[in-house]
């Protein structure tokens, strides 16, 4: 394959008609009166607005992705989220808008939210650590009550063979070093398997599923968890290790504190982390085959424009090859 960026025809992606008349139409077809202003937010999966009414009001609004999840799903994550607000976790939940959270608008599903603001959490500060275990405690004892029926659950096929198998079939990397790209993530995937075969032989429990720094927003009171958009049925350890950082012994000290709120509220599997870097082996390799996925959106060579050169692939072999490393060191000490 040559190198050149695969064309973007924008007339022919789901979000081309999803014009601002067609989000304001939207919006005021629930009932909620717009005064015509909106403004994009950092959302590329999906498409979020905020949205001013005529009442000073001001909310949010989600366009799912046409196509990624079934109805069930993303009512299995309302549902979730609704049952995280009654219980009292402070956890953005879509707003209930004629009697129902998820609405049809000229072939678009969406969702309307309340307006949360909130900066960054300070993953060095000790206090906010273990806040933010005691709120995912809170969170995973909820969460394990019962399984999800509609949403995905983590495994190594599909976060690993499945895109490895996407890159390969779509010839994504370049000629000169898709021989040593592909064989080395085979072995990654390979040893992420076999490092979390107990892991994911168990039945999980409901999990937030992508709870980076972006998908909490602090304020004077605390931690508010948004976007439970990739909700899924996974290991507990899912919702922890994003969270981790710095040298072994930082790594070690956080996991401590945070460890020290979780188990406030629900017992962890200890023995888990062990299967941080299989996890976090699996989450490269799953975002580089959703960029992949999603070049045809409009959105993602502008937003994204150094994915698919001759840099980005080299620089993908070498951590793969530094995860293939890790997950070896971390299978011999086992």
């Amino acid at each position: 394959m040559d190198n050149e960026l695969p064309s973007v025809d924008a007339s022919n992606h789901p979000y081309s008609a999803l014009t601002p008349e067609v989000i304001l139409q939207a919006v005021e077809s629930l009932g909620l009166l717009a005064d015509g202003r909106f403004y994009p937010l950092n959302s590329y999966e999906n498409r979020v607005y905020q949205i001013w009414l005529e009442s000073g009001e001001i909310v949010v609004a989600k366009f799912y992705r046409p196509g990624r999840w079934s109805r069930e799903a993303i009512l299995e994550e309302h549902a979730i989220a609704q049952e995280f607000v009654d219980q009292e976790l402070p956890v953005v939940a879509p707003a209930v808008v004629n009697q129902q959270t998820l609405h049809d608008y000229q072939g678009f599903q969406l969702a309307i939210y309340p307006r949360q603001g909130g900066r960054a959490p300070a993953f060095d500060n000790n206090a906010h650590l273990e806040q933010l275990g005691r709120l995912v405690g809170r969170l995973h004892a909820i969460g394990a009550r019962y399984r999800f029926e509609h949403r995905v659950s983590m495994s190594v096929q599909r976060f690993g063979w499945d895109n490895l198998t996407y890159l390969k079939d779509h010839d994504w990397v370049p000629a000169e070093m898709a021989h040593n790209f592909y064989q080395t993530v085979e072995q990654a995937v390979q040893l992420a398997a076999q490092q979390t075969e107990n892991l994911f032989s168990q039945p999980g429990i409901r999990l937030h599923g992508d709870l980076h720094a972006g998908n909490i927003l602090w304020t004077d009171a605390g931690p508010h968890l948004v976007d439970l958009d990739d909700c899924m049925q996974g290991p507990a350890v899912q919702d922890i290790w994003m969270f981790l950082s710095g040298e072994k012994d930082d790594v070690e000290k956080q996991t401590e504190i945070i460890l020290n709120g979780y188990s406030q509220f629900h017992d962890f599997d200890y023995a888990s982390l062990d299967a941080i870097e299989s996890l976090r082996t699996l989450r490269m390799l799953n975002y580089t085959a959703w960029l992949a996925r999603r070049w045809q959106d409009p959105a993602f060579p502008h937003h994204f424009p150094w994915f698919n050169t001759p840099n980005y692939w080299q620089e993908q072999l070498n951590q793969m090859r530094e995860q293939v490393e890790r997950l070896r060191m971390a299978l011999e000490r086992d």
